[in-house]
């Protein structure tokens, strides 16, 4: 299969083009500065992935729309789904959207999580993804694109604004990762390295997850509700209440409480024998 990648100079572009190059297939790649442009990309290529910023994604697949046939194959890299497959059925492609849940520096798709969303596609063509995908040690997650945005409000969105919120509320302390570093325990340091990952990286990646995702707010003000309710128990020191909460969320956590144990006891044990 011919594969052409808009956006395929970029740091996931670049990640999916080794990829497929690697399952046997000719990769043609259209970025700001190469030979090929995103029109040539839709004219020569079987399948077309588009992997652009999430806030330049519809834009650039109007674009090439007019030009897309039943023969070929539309898909997309984007972190929301509801809006880029909604823009993808425009065309007359057969369309799959995915979701890589990992960034462009893992290096390689052994043991990550590839989510797709098949739209209007035949069997082959969510098969032809996905073997390539598990063959590499990938695990393929199947959903619509409803539900994939739904679970992303709550994947990305809130655990994304958690970290955020760790370090603007640290900064308005005055308080630094440095002026703690010889306090730090070891979830401690797991909290703010996470908060840390995050800042080191494009600001309009995370703004576009939380600002563009429709369902984020509803969780965030679930998230509210939350602290709202946990603040009064400890402003007022209602130790009762507090045991109550915590053994509701242990309860509706099950045995994931005991697996999460065990792996950040490994996480742990590798970061303090480095």
């Amino acid at each position: 299969m011919k594969i052409g990648i808009i956006g395929g100079t970029g740091g996931m572009g670049n990640l999916f083009s080794q990829v497929f190059q690697k399952a046997g297939h000719e990769v043609l790649i259209a970025g700001r500065n190469t030979p090929l442009r995103k029109e040539d990309i839709a004219r020569l290529a079987d399948v077309i992935v588009i992997s652009v910023p999430i806030r330049d994604t519809v834009f650039v697949i109007d674009e090439i729309t007019p030009l897309l046939g039943e023969h070929q194959i539309l898909a997309d890299l984007t972190s929301l789904k509801i809006d880029p497959v909604s823009a993808m059925l425009r065309s007359k492609a057969r369309v799959v959207g995915l979701h890589p849940m990992f960034g462009p520096t893992v290096g390689t798709i052994q043991g990550q999580t590839i989510v797709a969303t098949p739209a209007r596609c035949h069997e082959n063509d969510l098969w032809f993804f996905q073997n390539i995908f598990e063959s590499q040690g990938a695990r393929v997650t199947i959903t619509t694109a409803e539900e994939h945005d739904r679970m992303m409000a709550v994947i990305q969105g809130l655990t994304h604004f958690k970290a955020i919120l760790l370090a603007g509320t640290m900064r308005r302390l005055g308080i630094s990762p440095a002026d703690t570093e010889s306090y730090m325990s070891p979830v401690y340091r797991i909290e703010t390295g996470i908060a840390g990952r995050l800042l080191a990286q494009n600001p309009d990646l995370y703004a576009d997850i939380l600002c563009m995702n429709p369902q984020v707010p509803s969780v965030l003000n679930t998230c509210k509700q939350a602290f709202d309710e946990m603040f009064s128990i400890v402003q007022e020191g209602d130790r009762n209440a507090f045991t109550g909460e915590f053994l509701a969320s242990r309860e509706w956590y099950g045995a994931f409480c005991d697996q999460a144990q065990k792996e950040t006891d490994l996480l742990i044990q590798a970061m303090v024998s480095r």
